[in-house]
């Protein structure tokens, strides 16, 4: 069976091993996308099997699955021509593959994307993420967050699991994250994050008006009918789950009442505070995946902001605390509903 590699420009070689987390070689700002075409001239003992079998034997760094999609899309010919996955070869064609990097093979580059940093040393980074910035690629957004712009302002968290992301917030919730410099740093932050001693508070508007204090302890499992939400739950796979709510004002959005209240999570659970005030009958405004969708004219998202963040330093020992005011919407916001600014 003979194999040529056909060189193209700017290319890395087809079975190249590529680490999702250092996503860098040596010398390099970033590694490229563009792979090298591969041609393939079958032989006898090939006869009778079917396509996407014979490639995957003859290029296995790539998954069979991706090959077959590569055929799909018109990336791979036999002799010259569009082929299927099922084709019988007969053992003597000429098959050449165009590869395609899958989304995910970008998600680590580094990217000028603009950080508002509140803090920085050599162990730590407080970043105040704006709403609409994703934290971390994944299906939908491999590009485009803040993880990529962490790699470009700070080259040396490319040596730091997952850019030294402890911690996420919602792509619509602004406000206070984390970031660890250092591997050092990271599994201390992780521990407490683990132990429930980082103290995190967050400013959220709500229909209604909610008792003065409250707490919410509902475990949260991933909703059981639709798979982009998640809910409260009694679910064996459900995770704990802990808000502790207090009101901080009141006012109207023309003749509906609307609550500022505070947020202190013990537990970090996705869409946590989202689904345990929804849960109590007082959703945030401006959410349509939990709230309610007819009064989405009042904000374009979630009225939700990490506003105050507290730890150990994984350094120094010492608690820190940061504190930052209401992003600018939803200060707004809060005025039209009549409320004086904290």
């Amino acid at each position: 069976m003979a194999i040529n590699v056909i060189p193209t420009e700017a290319i890395i070689s087809s079975n190249l091993e590529f680490d999702p987390v250092i996503g860098e070689q040596e010398d390099s700002d970033e590694i490229s996308l563009e792979v090298e075409i591969i041609a393939l001239k079958l032989r006898p003992d090939s006869c009778g099997e079917r396509l996407d079998k014979v490639v995957s034997k003859l290029v296995p760094q790539y998954s069979r699955s991706r090959i077959q999609q590569w055929i799909e899309a018109g990336f791979v010919t036999v002799d010259g021509k569009q082929s299927r996955i099922k084709m019988t070869m007969l053992g003597d064609e000429n098959i050449v593959i165009h590869p395609q990097a899958a989304p995910d093979e970008g998600a680590y580059k580094a990217e000028d994307i603009p950080l508002d940093i509140v803090y920085e040393d050599d162990s730590i980074l407080v970043i105040n993420k704006p709403a609409g910035l994703v934290v971390h690629p994944a299906a939908g957004n491999w590009s485009g967050t803040l993880l990529n712009g962490l790699l470009y302002h700070r080259p040396n968290l490319v040596s730091v699991p997952r850019a030294g992301i402890v911690h996420r917030l919602d792509k619509d919730t602004s406000g206070l994250m984390v970031v660890a410099k250092t591997l050092i740093a990271q599994t201390e932050l992780v521990r407490q994050l683990q132990a429930r001693s980082v103290k995190r508070e967050y400013s959220a508007l709500v229909w209604g008006t909610p008792n003065k204090s409250g707490t919410v302890d509902a475990a949260m499992a991933r909703h059981s009918r639709d798979r982009l939400k998640m809910a409260v739950s009694q679910s064996i796979v459900a995770k704990p789950a802990i808000t502790h709510y207090q009101r901080l004002a009141t006012g109207m959005l023309e003749r509906f009442p609307v609550t500022l209240v505070a947020c202190q999570l013990e537990t970090g659970r996705t869409h946590q505070i989202r689904v345990h005030m929804q849960s109590i009958g007082f959703p945030l405004v401006g959410d349509t995946l939990y709230g309610k969708q007819h009064l989405a004219r009042f904000f374009h998202r979630q009225a939700l902001q990490a506003r105050r963040l507290g730890l150990i330093h994984p350094q120094t020992g010492k608690a820190v605390e940061w504190e930052i005011p209401l992003a600018i919407d939803f200060a707004e916001l809060i005025q039209s509903a009549g409320m004086q600014l904290l």
